[in-house]
């Protein structure tokens, strides 16, 4: 099957878009106003988008309370969101209005981070403090869409729970990490493999070539 998406016509009973591109890594995002209300959601429109210096962005559908608390202070916190945590992290997505924590909502701790000012969520075995470098409205091909709002910060400090390191590195399979699939779908990774990257053939390797 083929449908432009201007028009949507794919005729299935939900759009398959976000099911296409999946998995997506869950930004469970905290944020702390100025006036000290405290805010905590997932995202699912979040990556990592850079090594040097270390950037990661969320976008928001709309200028919710995580986006406009990251923009006000200029401060955010990336979470971890882990199997153990997800019935916590979907009770997060609540809508709630401002002043009430999600924190409390989904029975979760607060713990102090050391370069921002908003709390990370205790239980979560990583997080990454961070600091907001640019909010936008992202382009489409008729504008600057007219609901999006994409911020992106470097992270500053890391914090990881040792718990989840094996021989010196992050075991996923002790993390057990959640994505996001399309619809209401969740996945979580448990099995892990490597692969070495091709290394590029040396010119001493090659054959000689001959006319």
């Amino acid at each position: 099957m083929f449908y432009e998406t201007a028009h949507n016509d794919h005729g299935l009973p939900h759009d398959p878009f976000k099911a296409i591109v999946a998995p997506r890594p869950i930004g469970w995002i905290s944020t702390r106003a100025k006036d000290g209300s405290v805010n905590l959601a997932p995202y699912s429109f979040f990556n990592a988008i850079a090594d040097d210096p270390k950037l990661v962005m969320f976008c928001s559908s709309g200028l919710k309370h995580t986006a406009s608390f990251a923009i006000e202070s200029g401060e955010f916190v990336v979470n971890l969101a882990t199997l153990p945590l997800a019935e916590a992290m979907n009770r997060s997505s609540a809508p709630a209005p401002r002043g009430s924590s999600e924190f409390e909502i989904a029975g979760l701790t607060e713990a102090p981070c050391r370069l921002v000012s908003a709390p990370r969520v205790a239980q979560s075995p990583a997080a990454l403090e961070c600091k907001v470098t640019q909010s936008f409205r992202p382009l489409g091909l008729d504008g600057p869409s007219p609901s999006a709002v994409m911020v992106i910060g470097q992270v500053v400090g890391i914090h990881i729970d040792e718990r989840i390191l094996r021989d010196g590195m992050l075991a996923m399979d002790l993390a057990e990490p959640l994505t996001r699939l399309g619809y209401l779908d969740y996945a979580v990774t448990r099995e892990v493999f490597a692969m070495t990257r091709p290394k590029r053939p040396d010119a001493s390797d090659q054959a000689p070539r001959h006319p």
